[in-house]
């Protein structure tokens, strides 16, 4: 279905940028829909989709780039002539433009049935997981569902911060998530140190990596991560603590770790964090689906409506 029906069959309008990281004003600025652009007479595929991004086109074909990725020579597609966007899912009820507000979100739907779905796409289809997770994961006693997961091998990657990782490895080491023993629900004695304490012990073996190699954690999202060879990025943030010496303190080196894997994703689960759950699905064109579980309705519907049209979501 294309979303966009005038000035289609018309050859772009390509500008040249005359700076780094700068552009004309009247650039075209991608959506997360599958786009092609009419250049020497025929379509092109661009690459990369993604939204908020601008299409150059070179010798390699068309292609999206972040406007910091732009450099001095490169031709950039301007105005909207010669562009056609494409609903790659067959939706019908997508409005011929893009737009931040075509999707709906309830805390009312029944959430065993999105469940069922998950399953068999997993199962039948043989499609992995791509996570994005909070630290709440950890607090709630998610992590042991998460943690066997990833030991069924049904998670290609985690994308998540500093937070999840050090209160993950906090609870395998000392039956404490920000203090509170995982099992009877009490504040324990000196526990509000647990976390730093946690921090320490990894930064003595010098990565989560190694710390496990070193039998020096036994159990956990982590350990489970690098027993079974599943590639992981923390982003850091101004709130971290530590941070482990894993974490990406560059945030544009951070962004792009979470490009490379969010790019060849085949479902993305988002469960509880605005944070990452917003900023990967920016990152991820339309026809990969996104499912997001937060316990705040207005996450879901926050994802929904800055335009990641794909995702699904629960509140409950």
């Amino acid at each position: 279905m294309i979303l966009n029906k005038l000035n289609i069959n018309k050859n772009v309008l390509l500008k040249k940028a005359l700076l780094d990281k700068h552009v004309p004003d009247d650039f075209y600025s991608t959506t997360n829909h599958a786009t092609f652009v009419y250049h020497n007479n025929q379509w092109i595929k661009v690459k990369n989709q993604r939204m908020d991004a601008l299409i150059v086109i070179n010798e390699h074909g068309a292609i999206c780039k972040k406007l910091r990725e732009i450099e001095h020579g490169d031709m950039v597609v301007c105005g909207d002539t010669g562009v056609k966007i494409i609903n790659e899912n067959n939706d019908d009820k997508v409005d011929n433009s893009f737009n931040f507000m075509n999707n709906y979100v309830s805390s009312e739907r029944r959430n065993d049935m999105l469940i069922k779905d998950l399953a068999y796409e997993l199962f039948y289809n043989n499609k992995k997981l791509t996570l994005v997770a909070g630290p709440v994961v950890v607090h709630t006693g998610g992590d042991y569902y998460l943690s066997e997961l990833i030991r069924q091998n049904y998670v290609s990657s985690l994308l998540t911060g500093n937070a999840l990782a050090v209160h993950d490895i906090e609870k395998n080491l000392y039956g404490t998530s920000l203090g509170v023993c995982a099992k009877s629900g009490r504040v324990t004695h000196n526990g509000y140190r647990n976390h730093m304490r946690a921090i320490n012990h990894v930064m003595k073996y010098g990565s989560i990596k190694r710390t496990v190699e070193a039998k020096a954690l036994h159990s956990g999202i982590m350990y489970e991560c690098v027993k079974n060879d599943i590639p992981f990025v923390l982003a850091g943030s101004l709130r971290d603590d530590g941070p482990l010496p894993d974490t990406v303190t560059d945030i544009i080196k951070a962004q792009d770790a979470y490009s490379q894997h969010l790019q060849k994703a085949e479902i993305v689960l988002v469960l509880g964090t605005m944070l990452h759950g917003i900023a990967s699905g920016n990152m991820l064109p339309a026809k990969i689906k996104m499912i997001c579980v937060d316990i705040n309705s207005a996450v879901v519907t926050k994802l929904s409506d800055r335009g990641s049209s794909q995702a699904i979501g629960s509140s409950n």
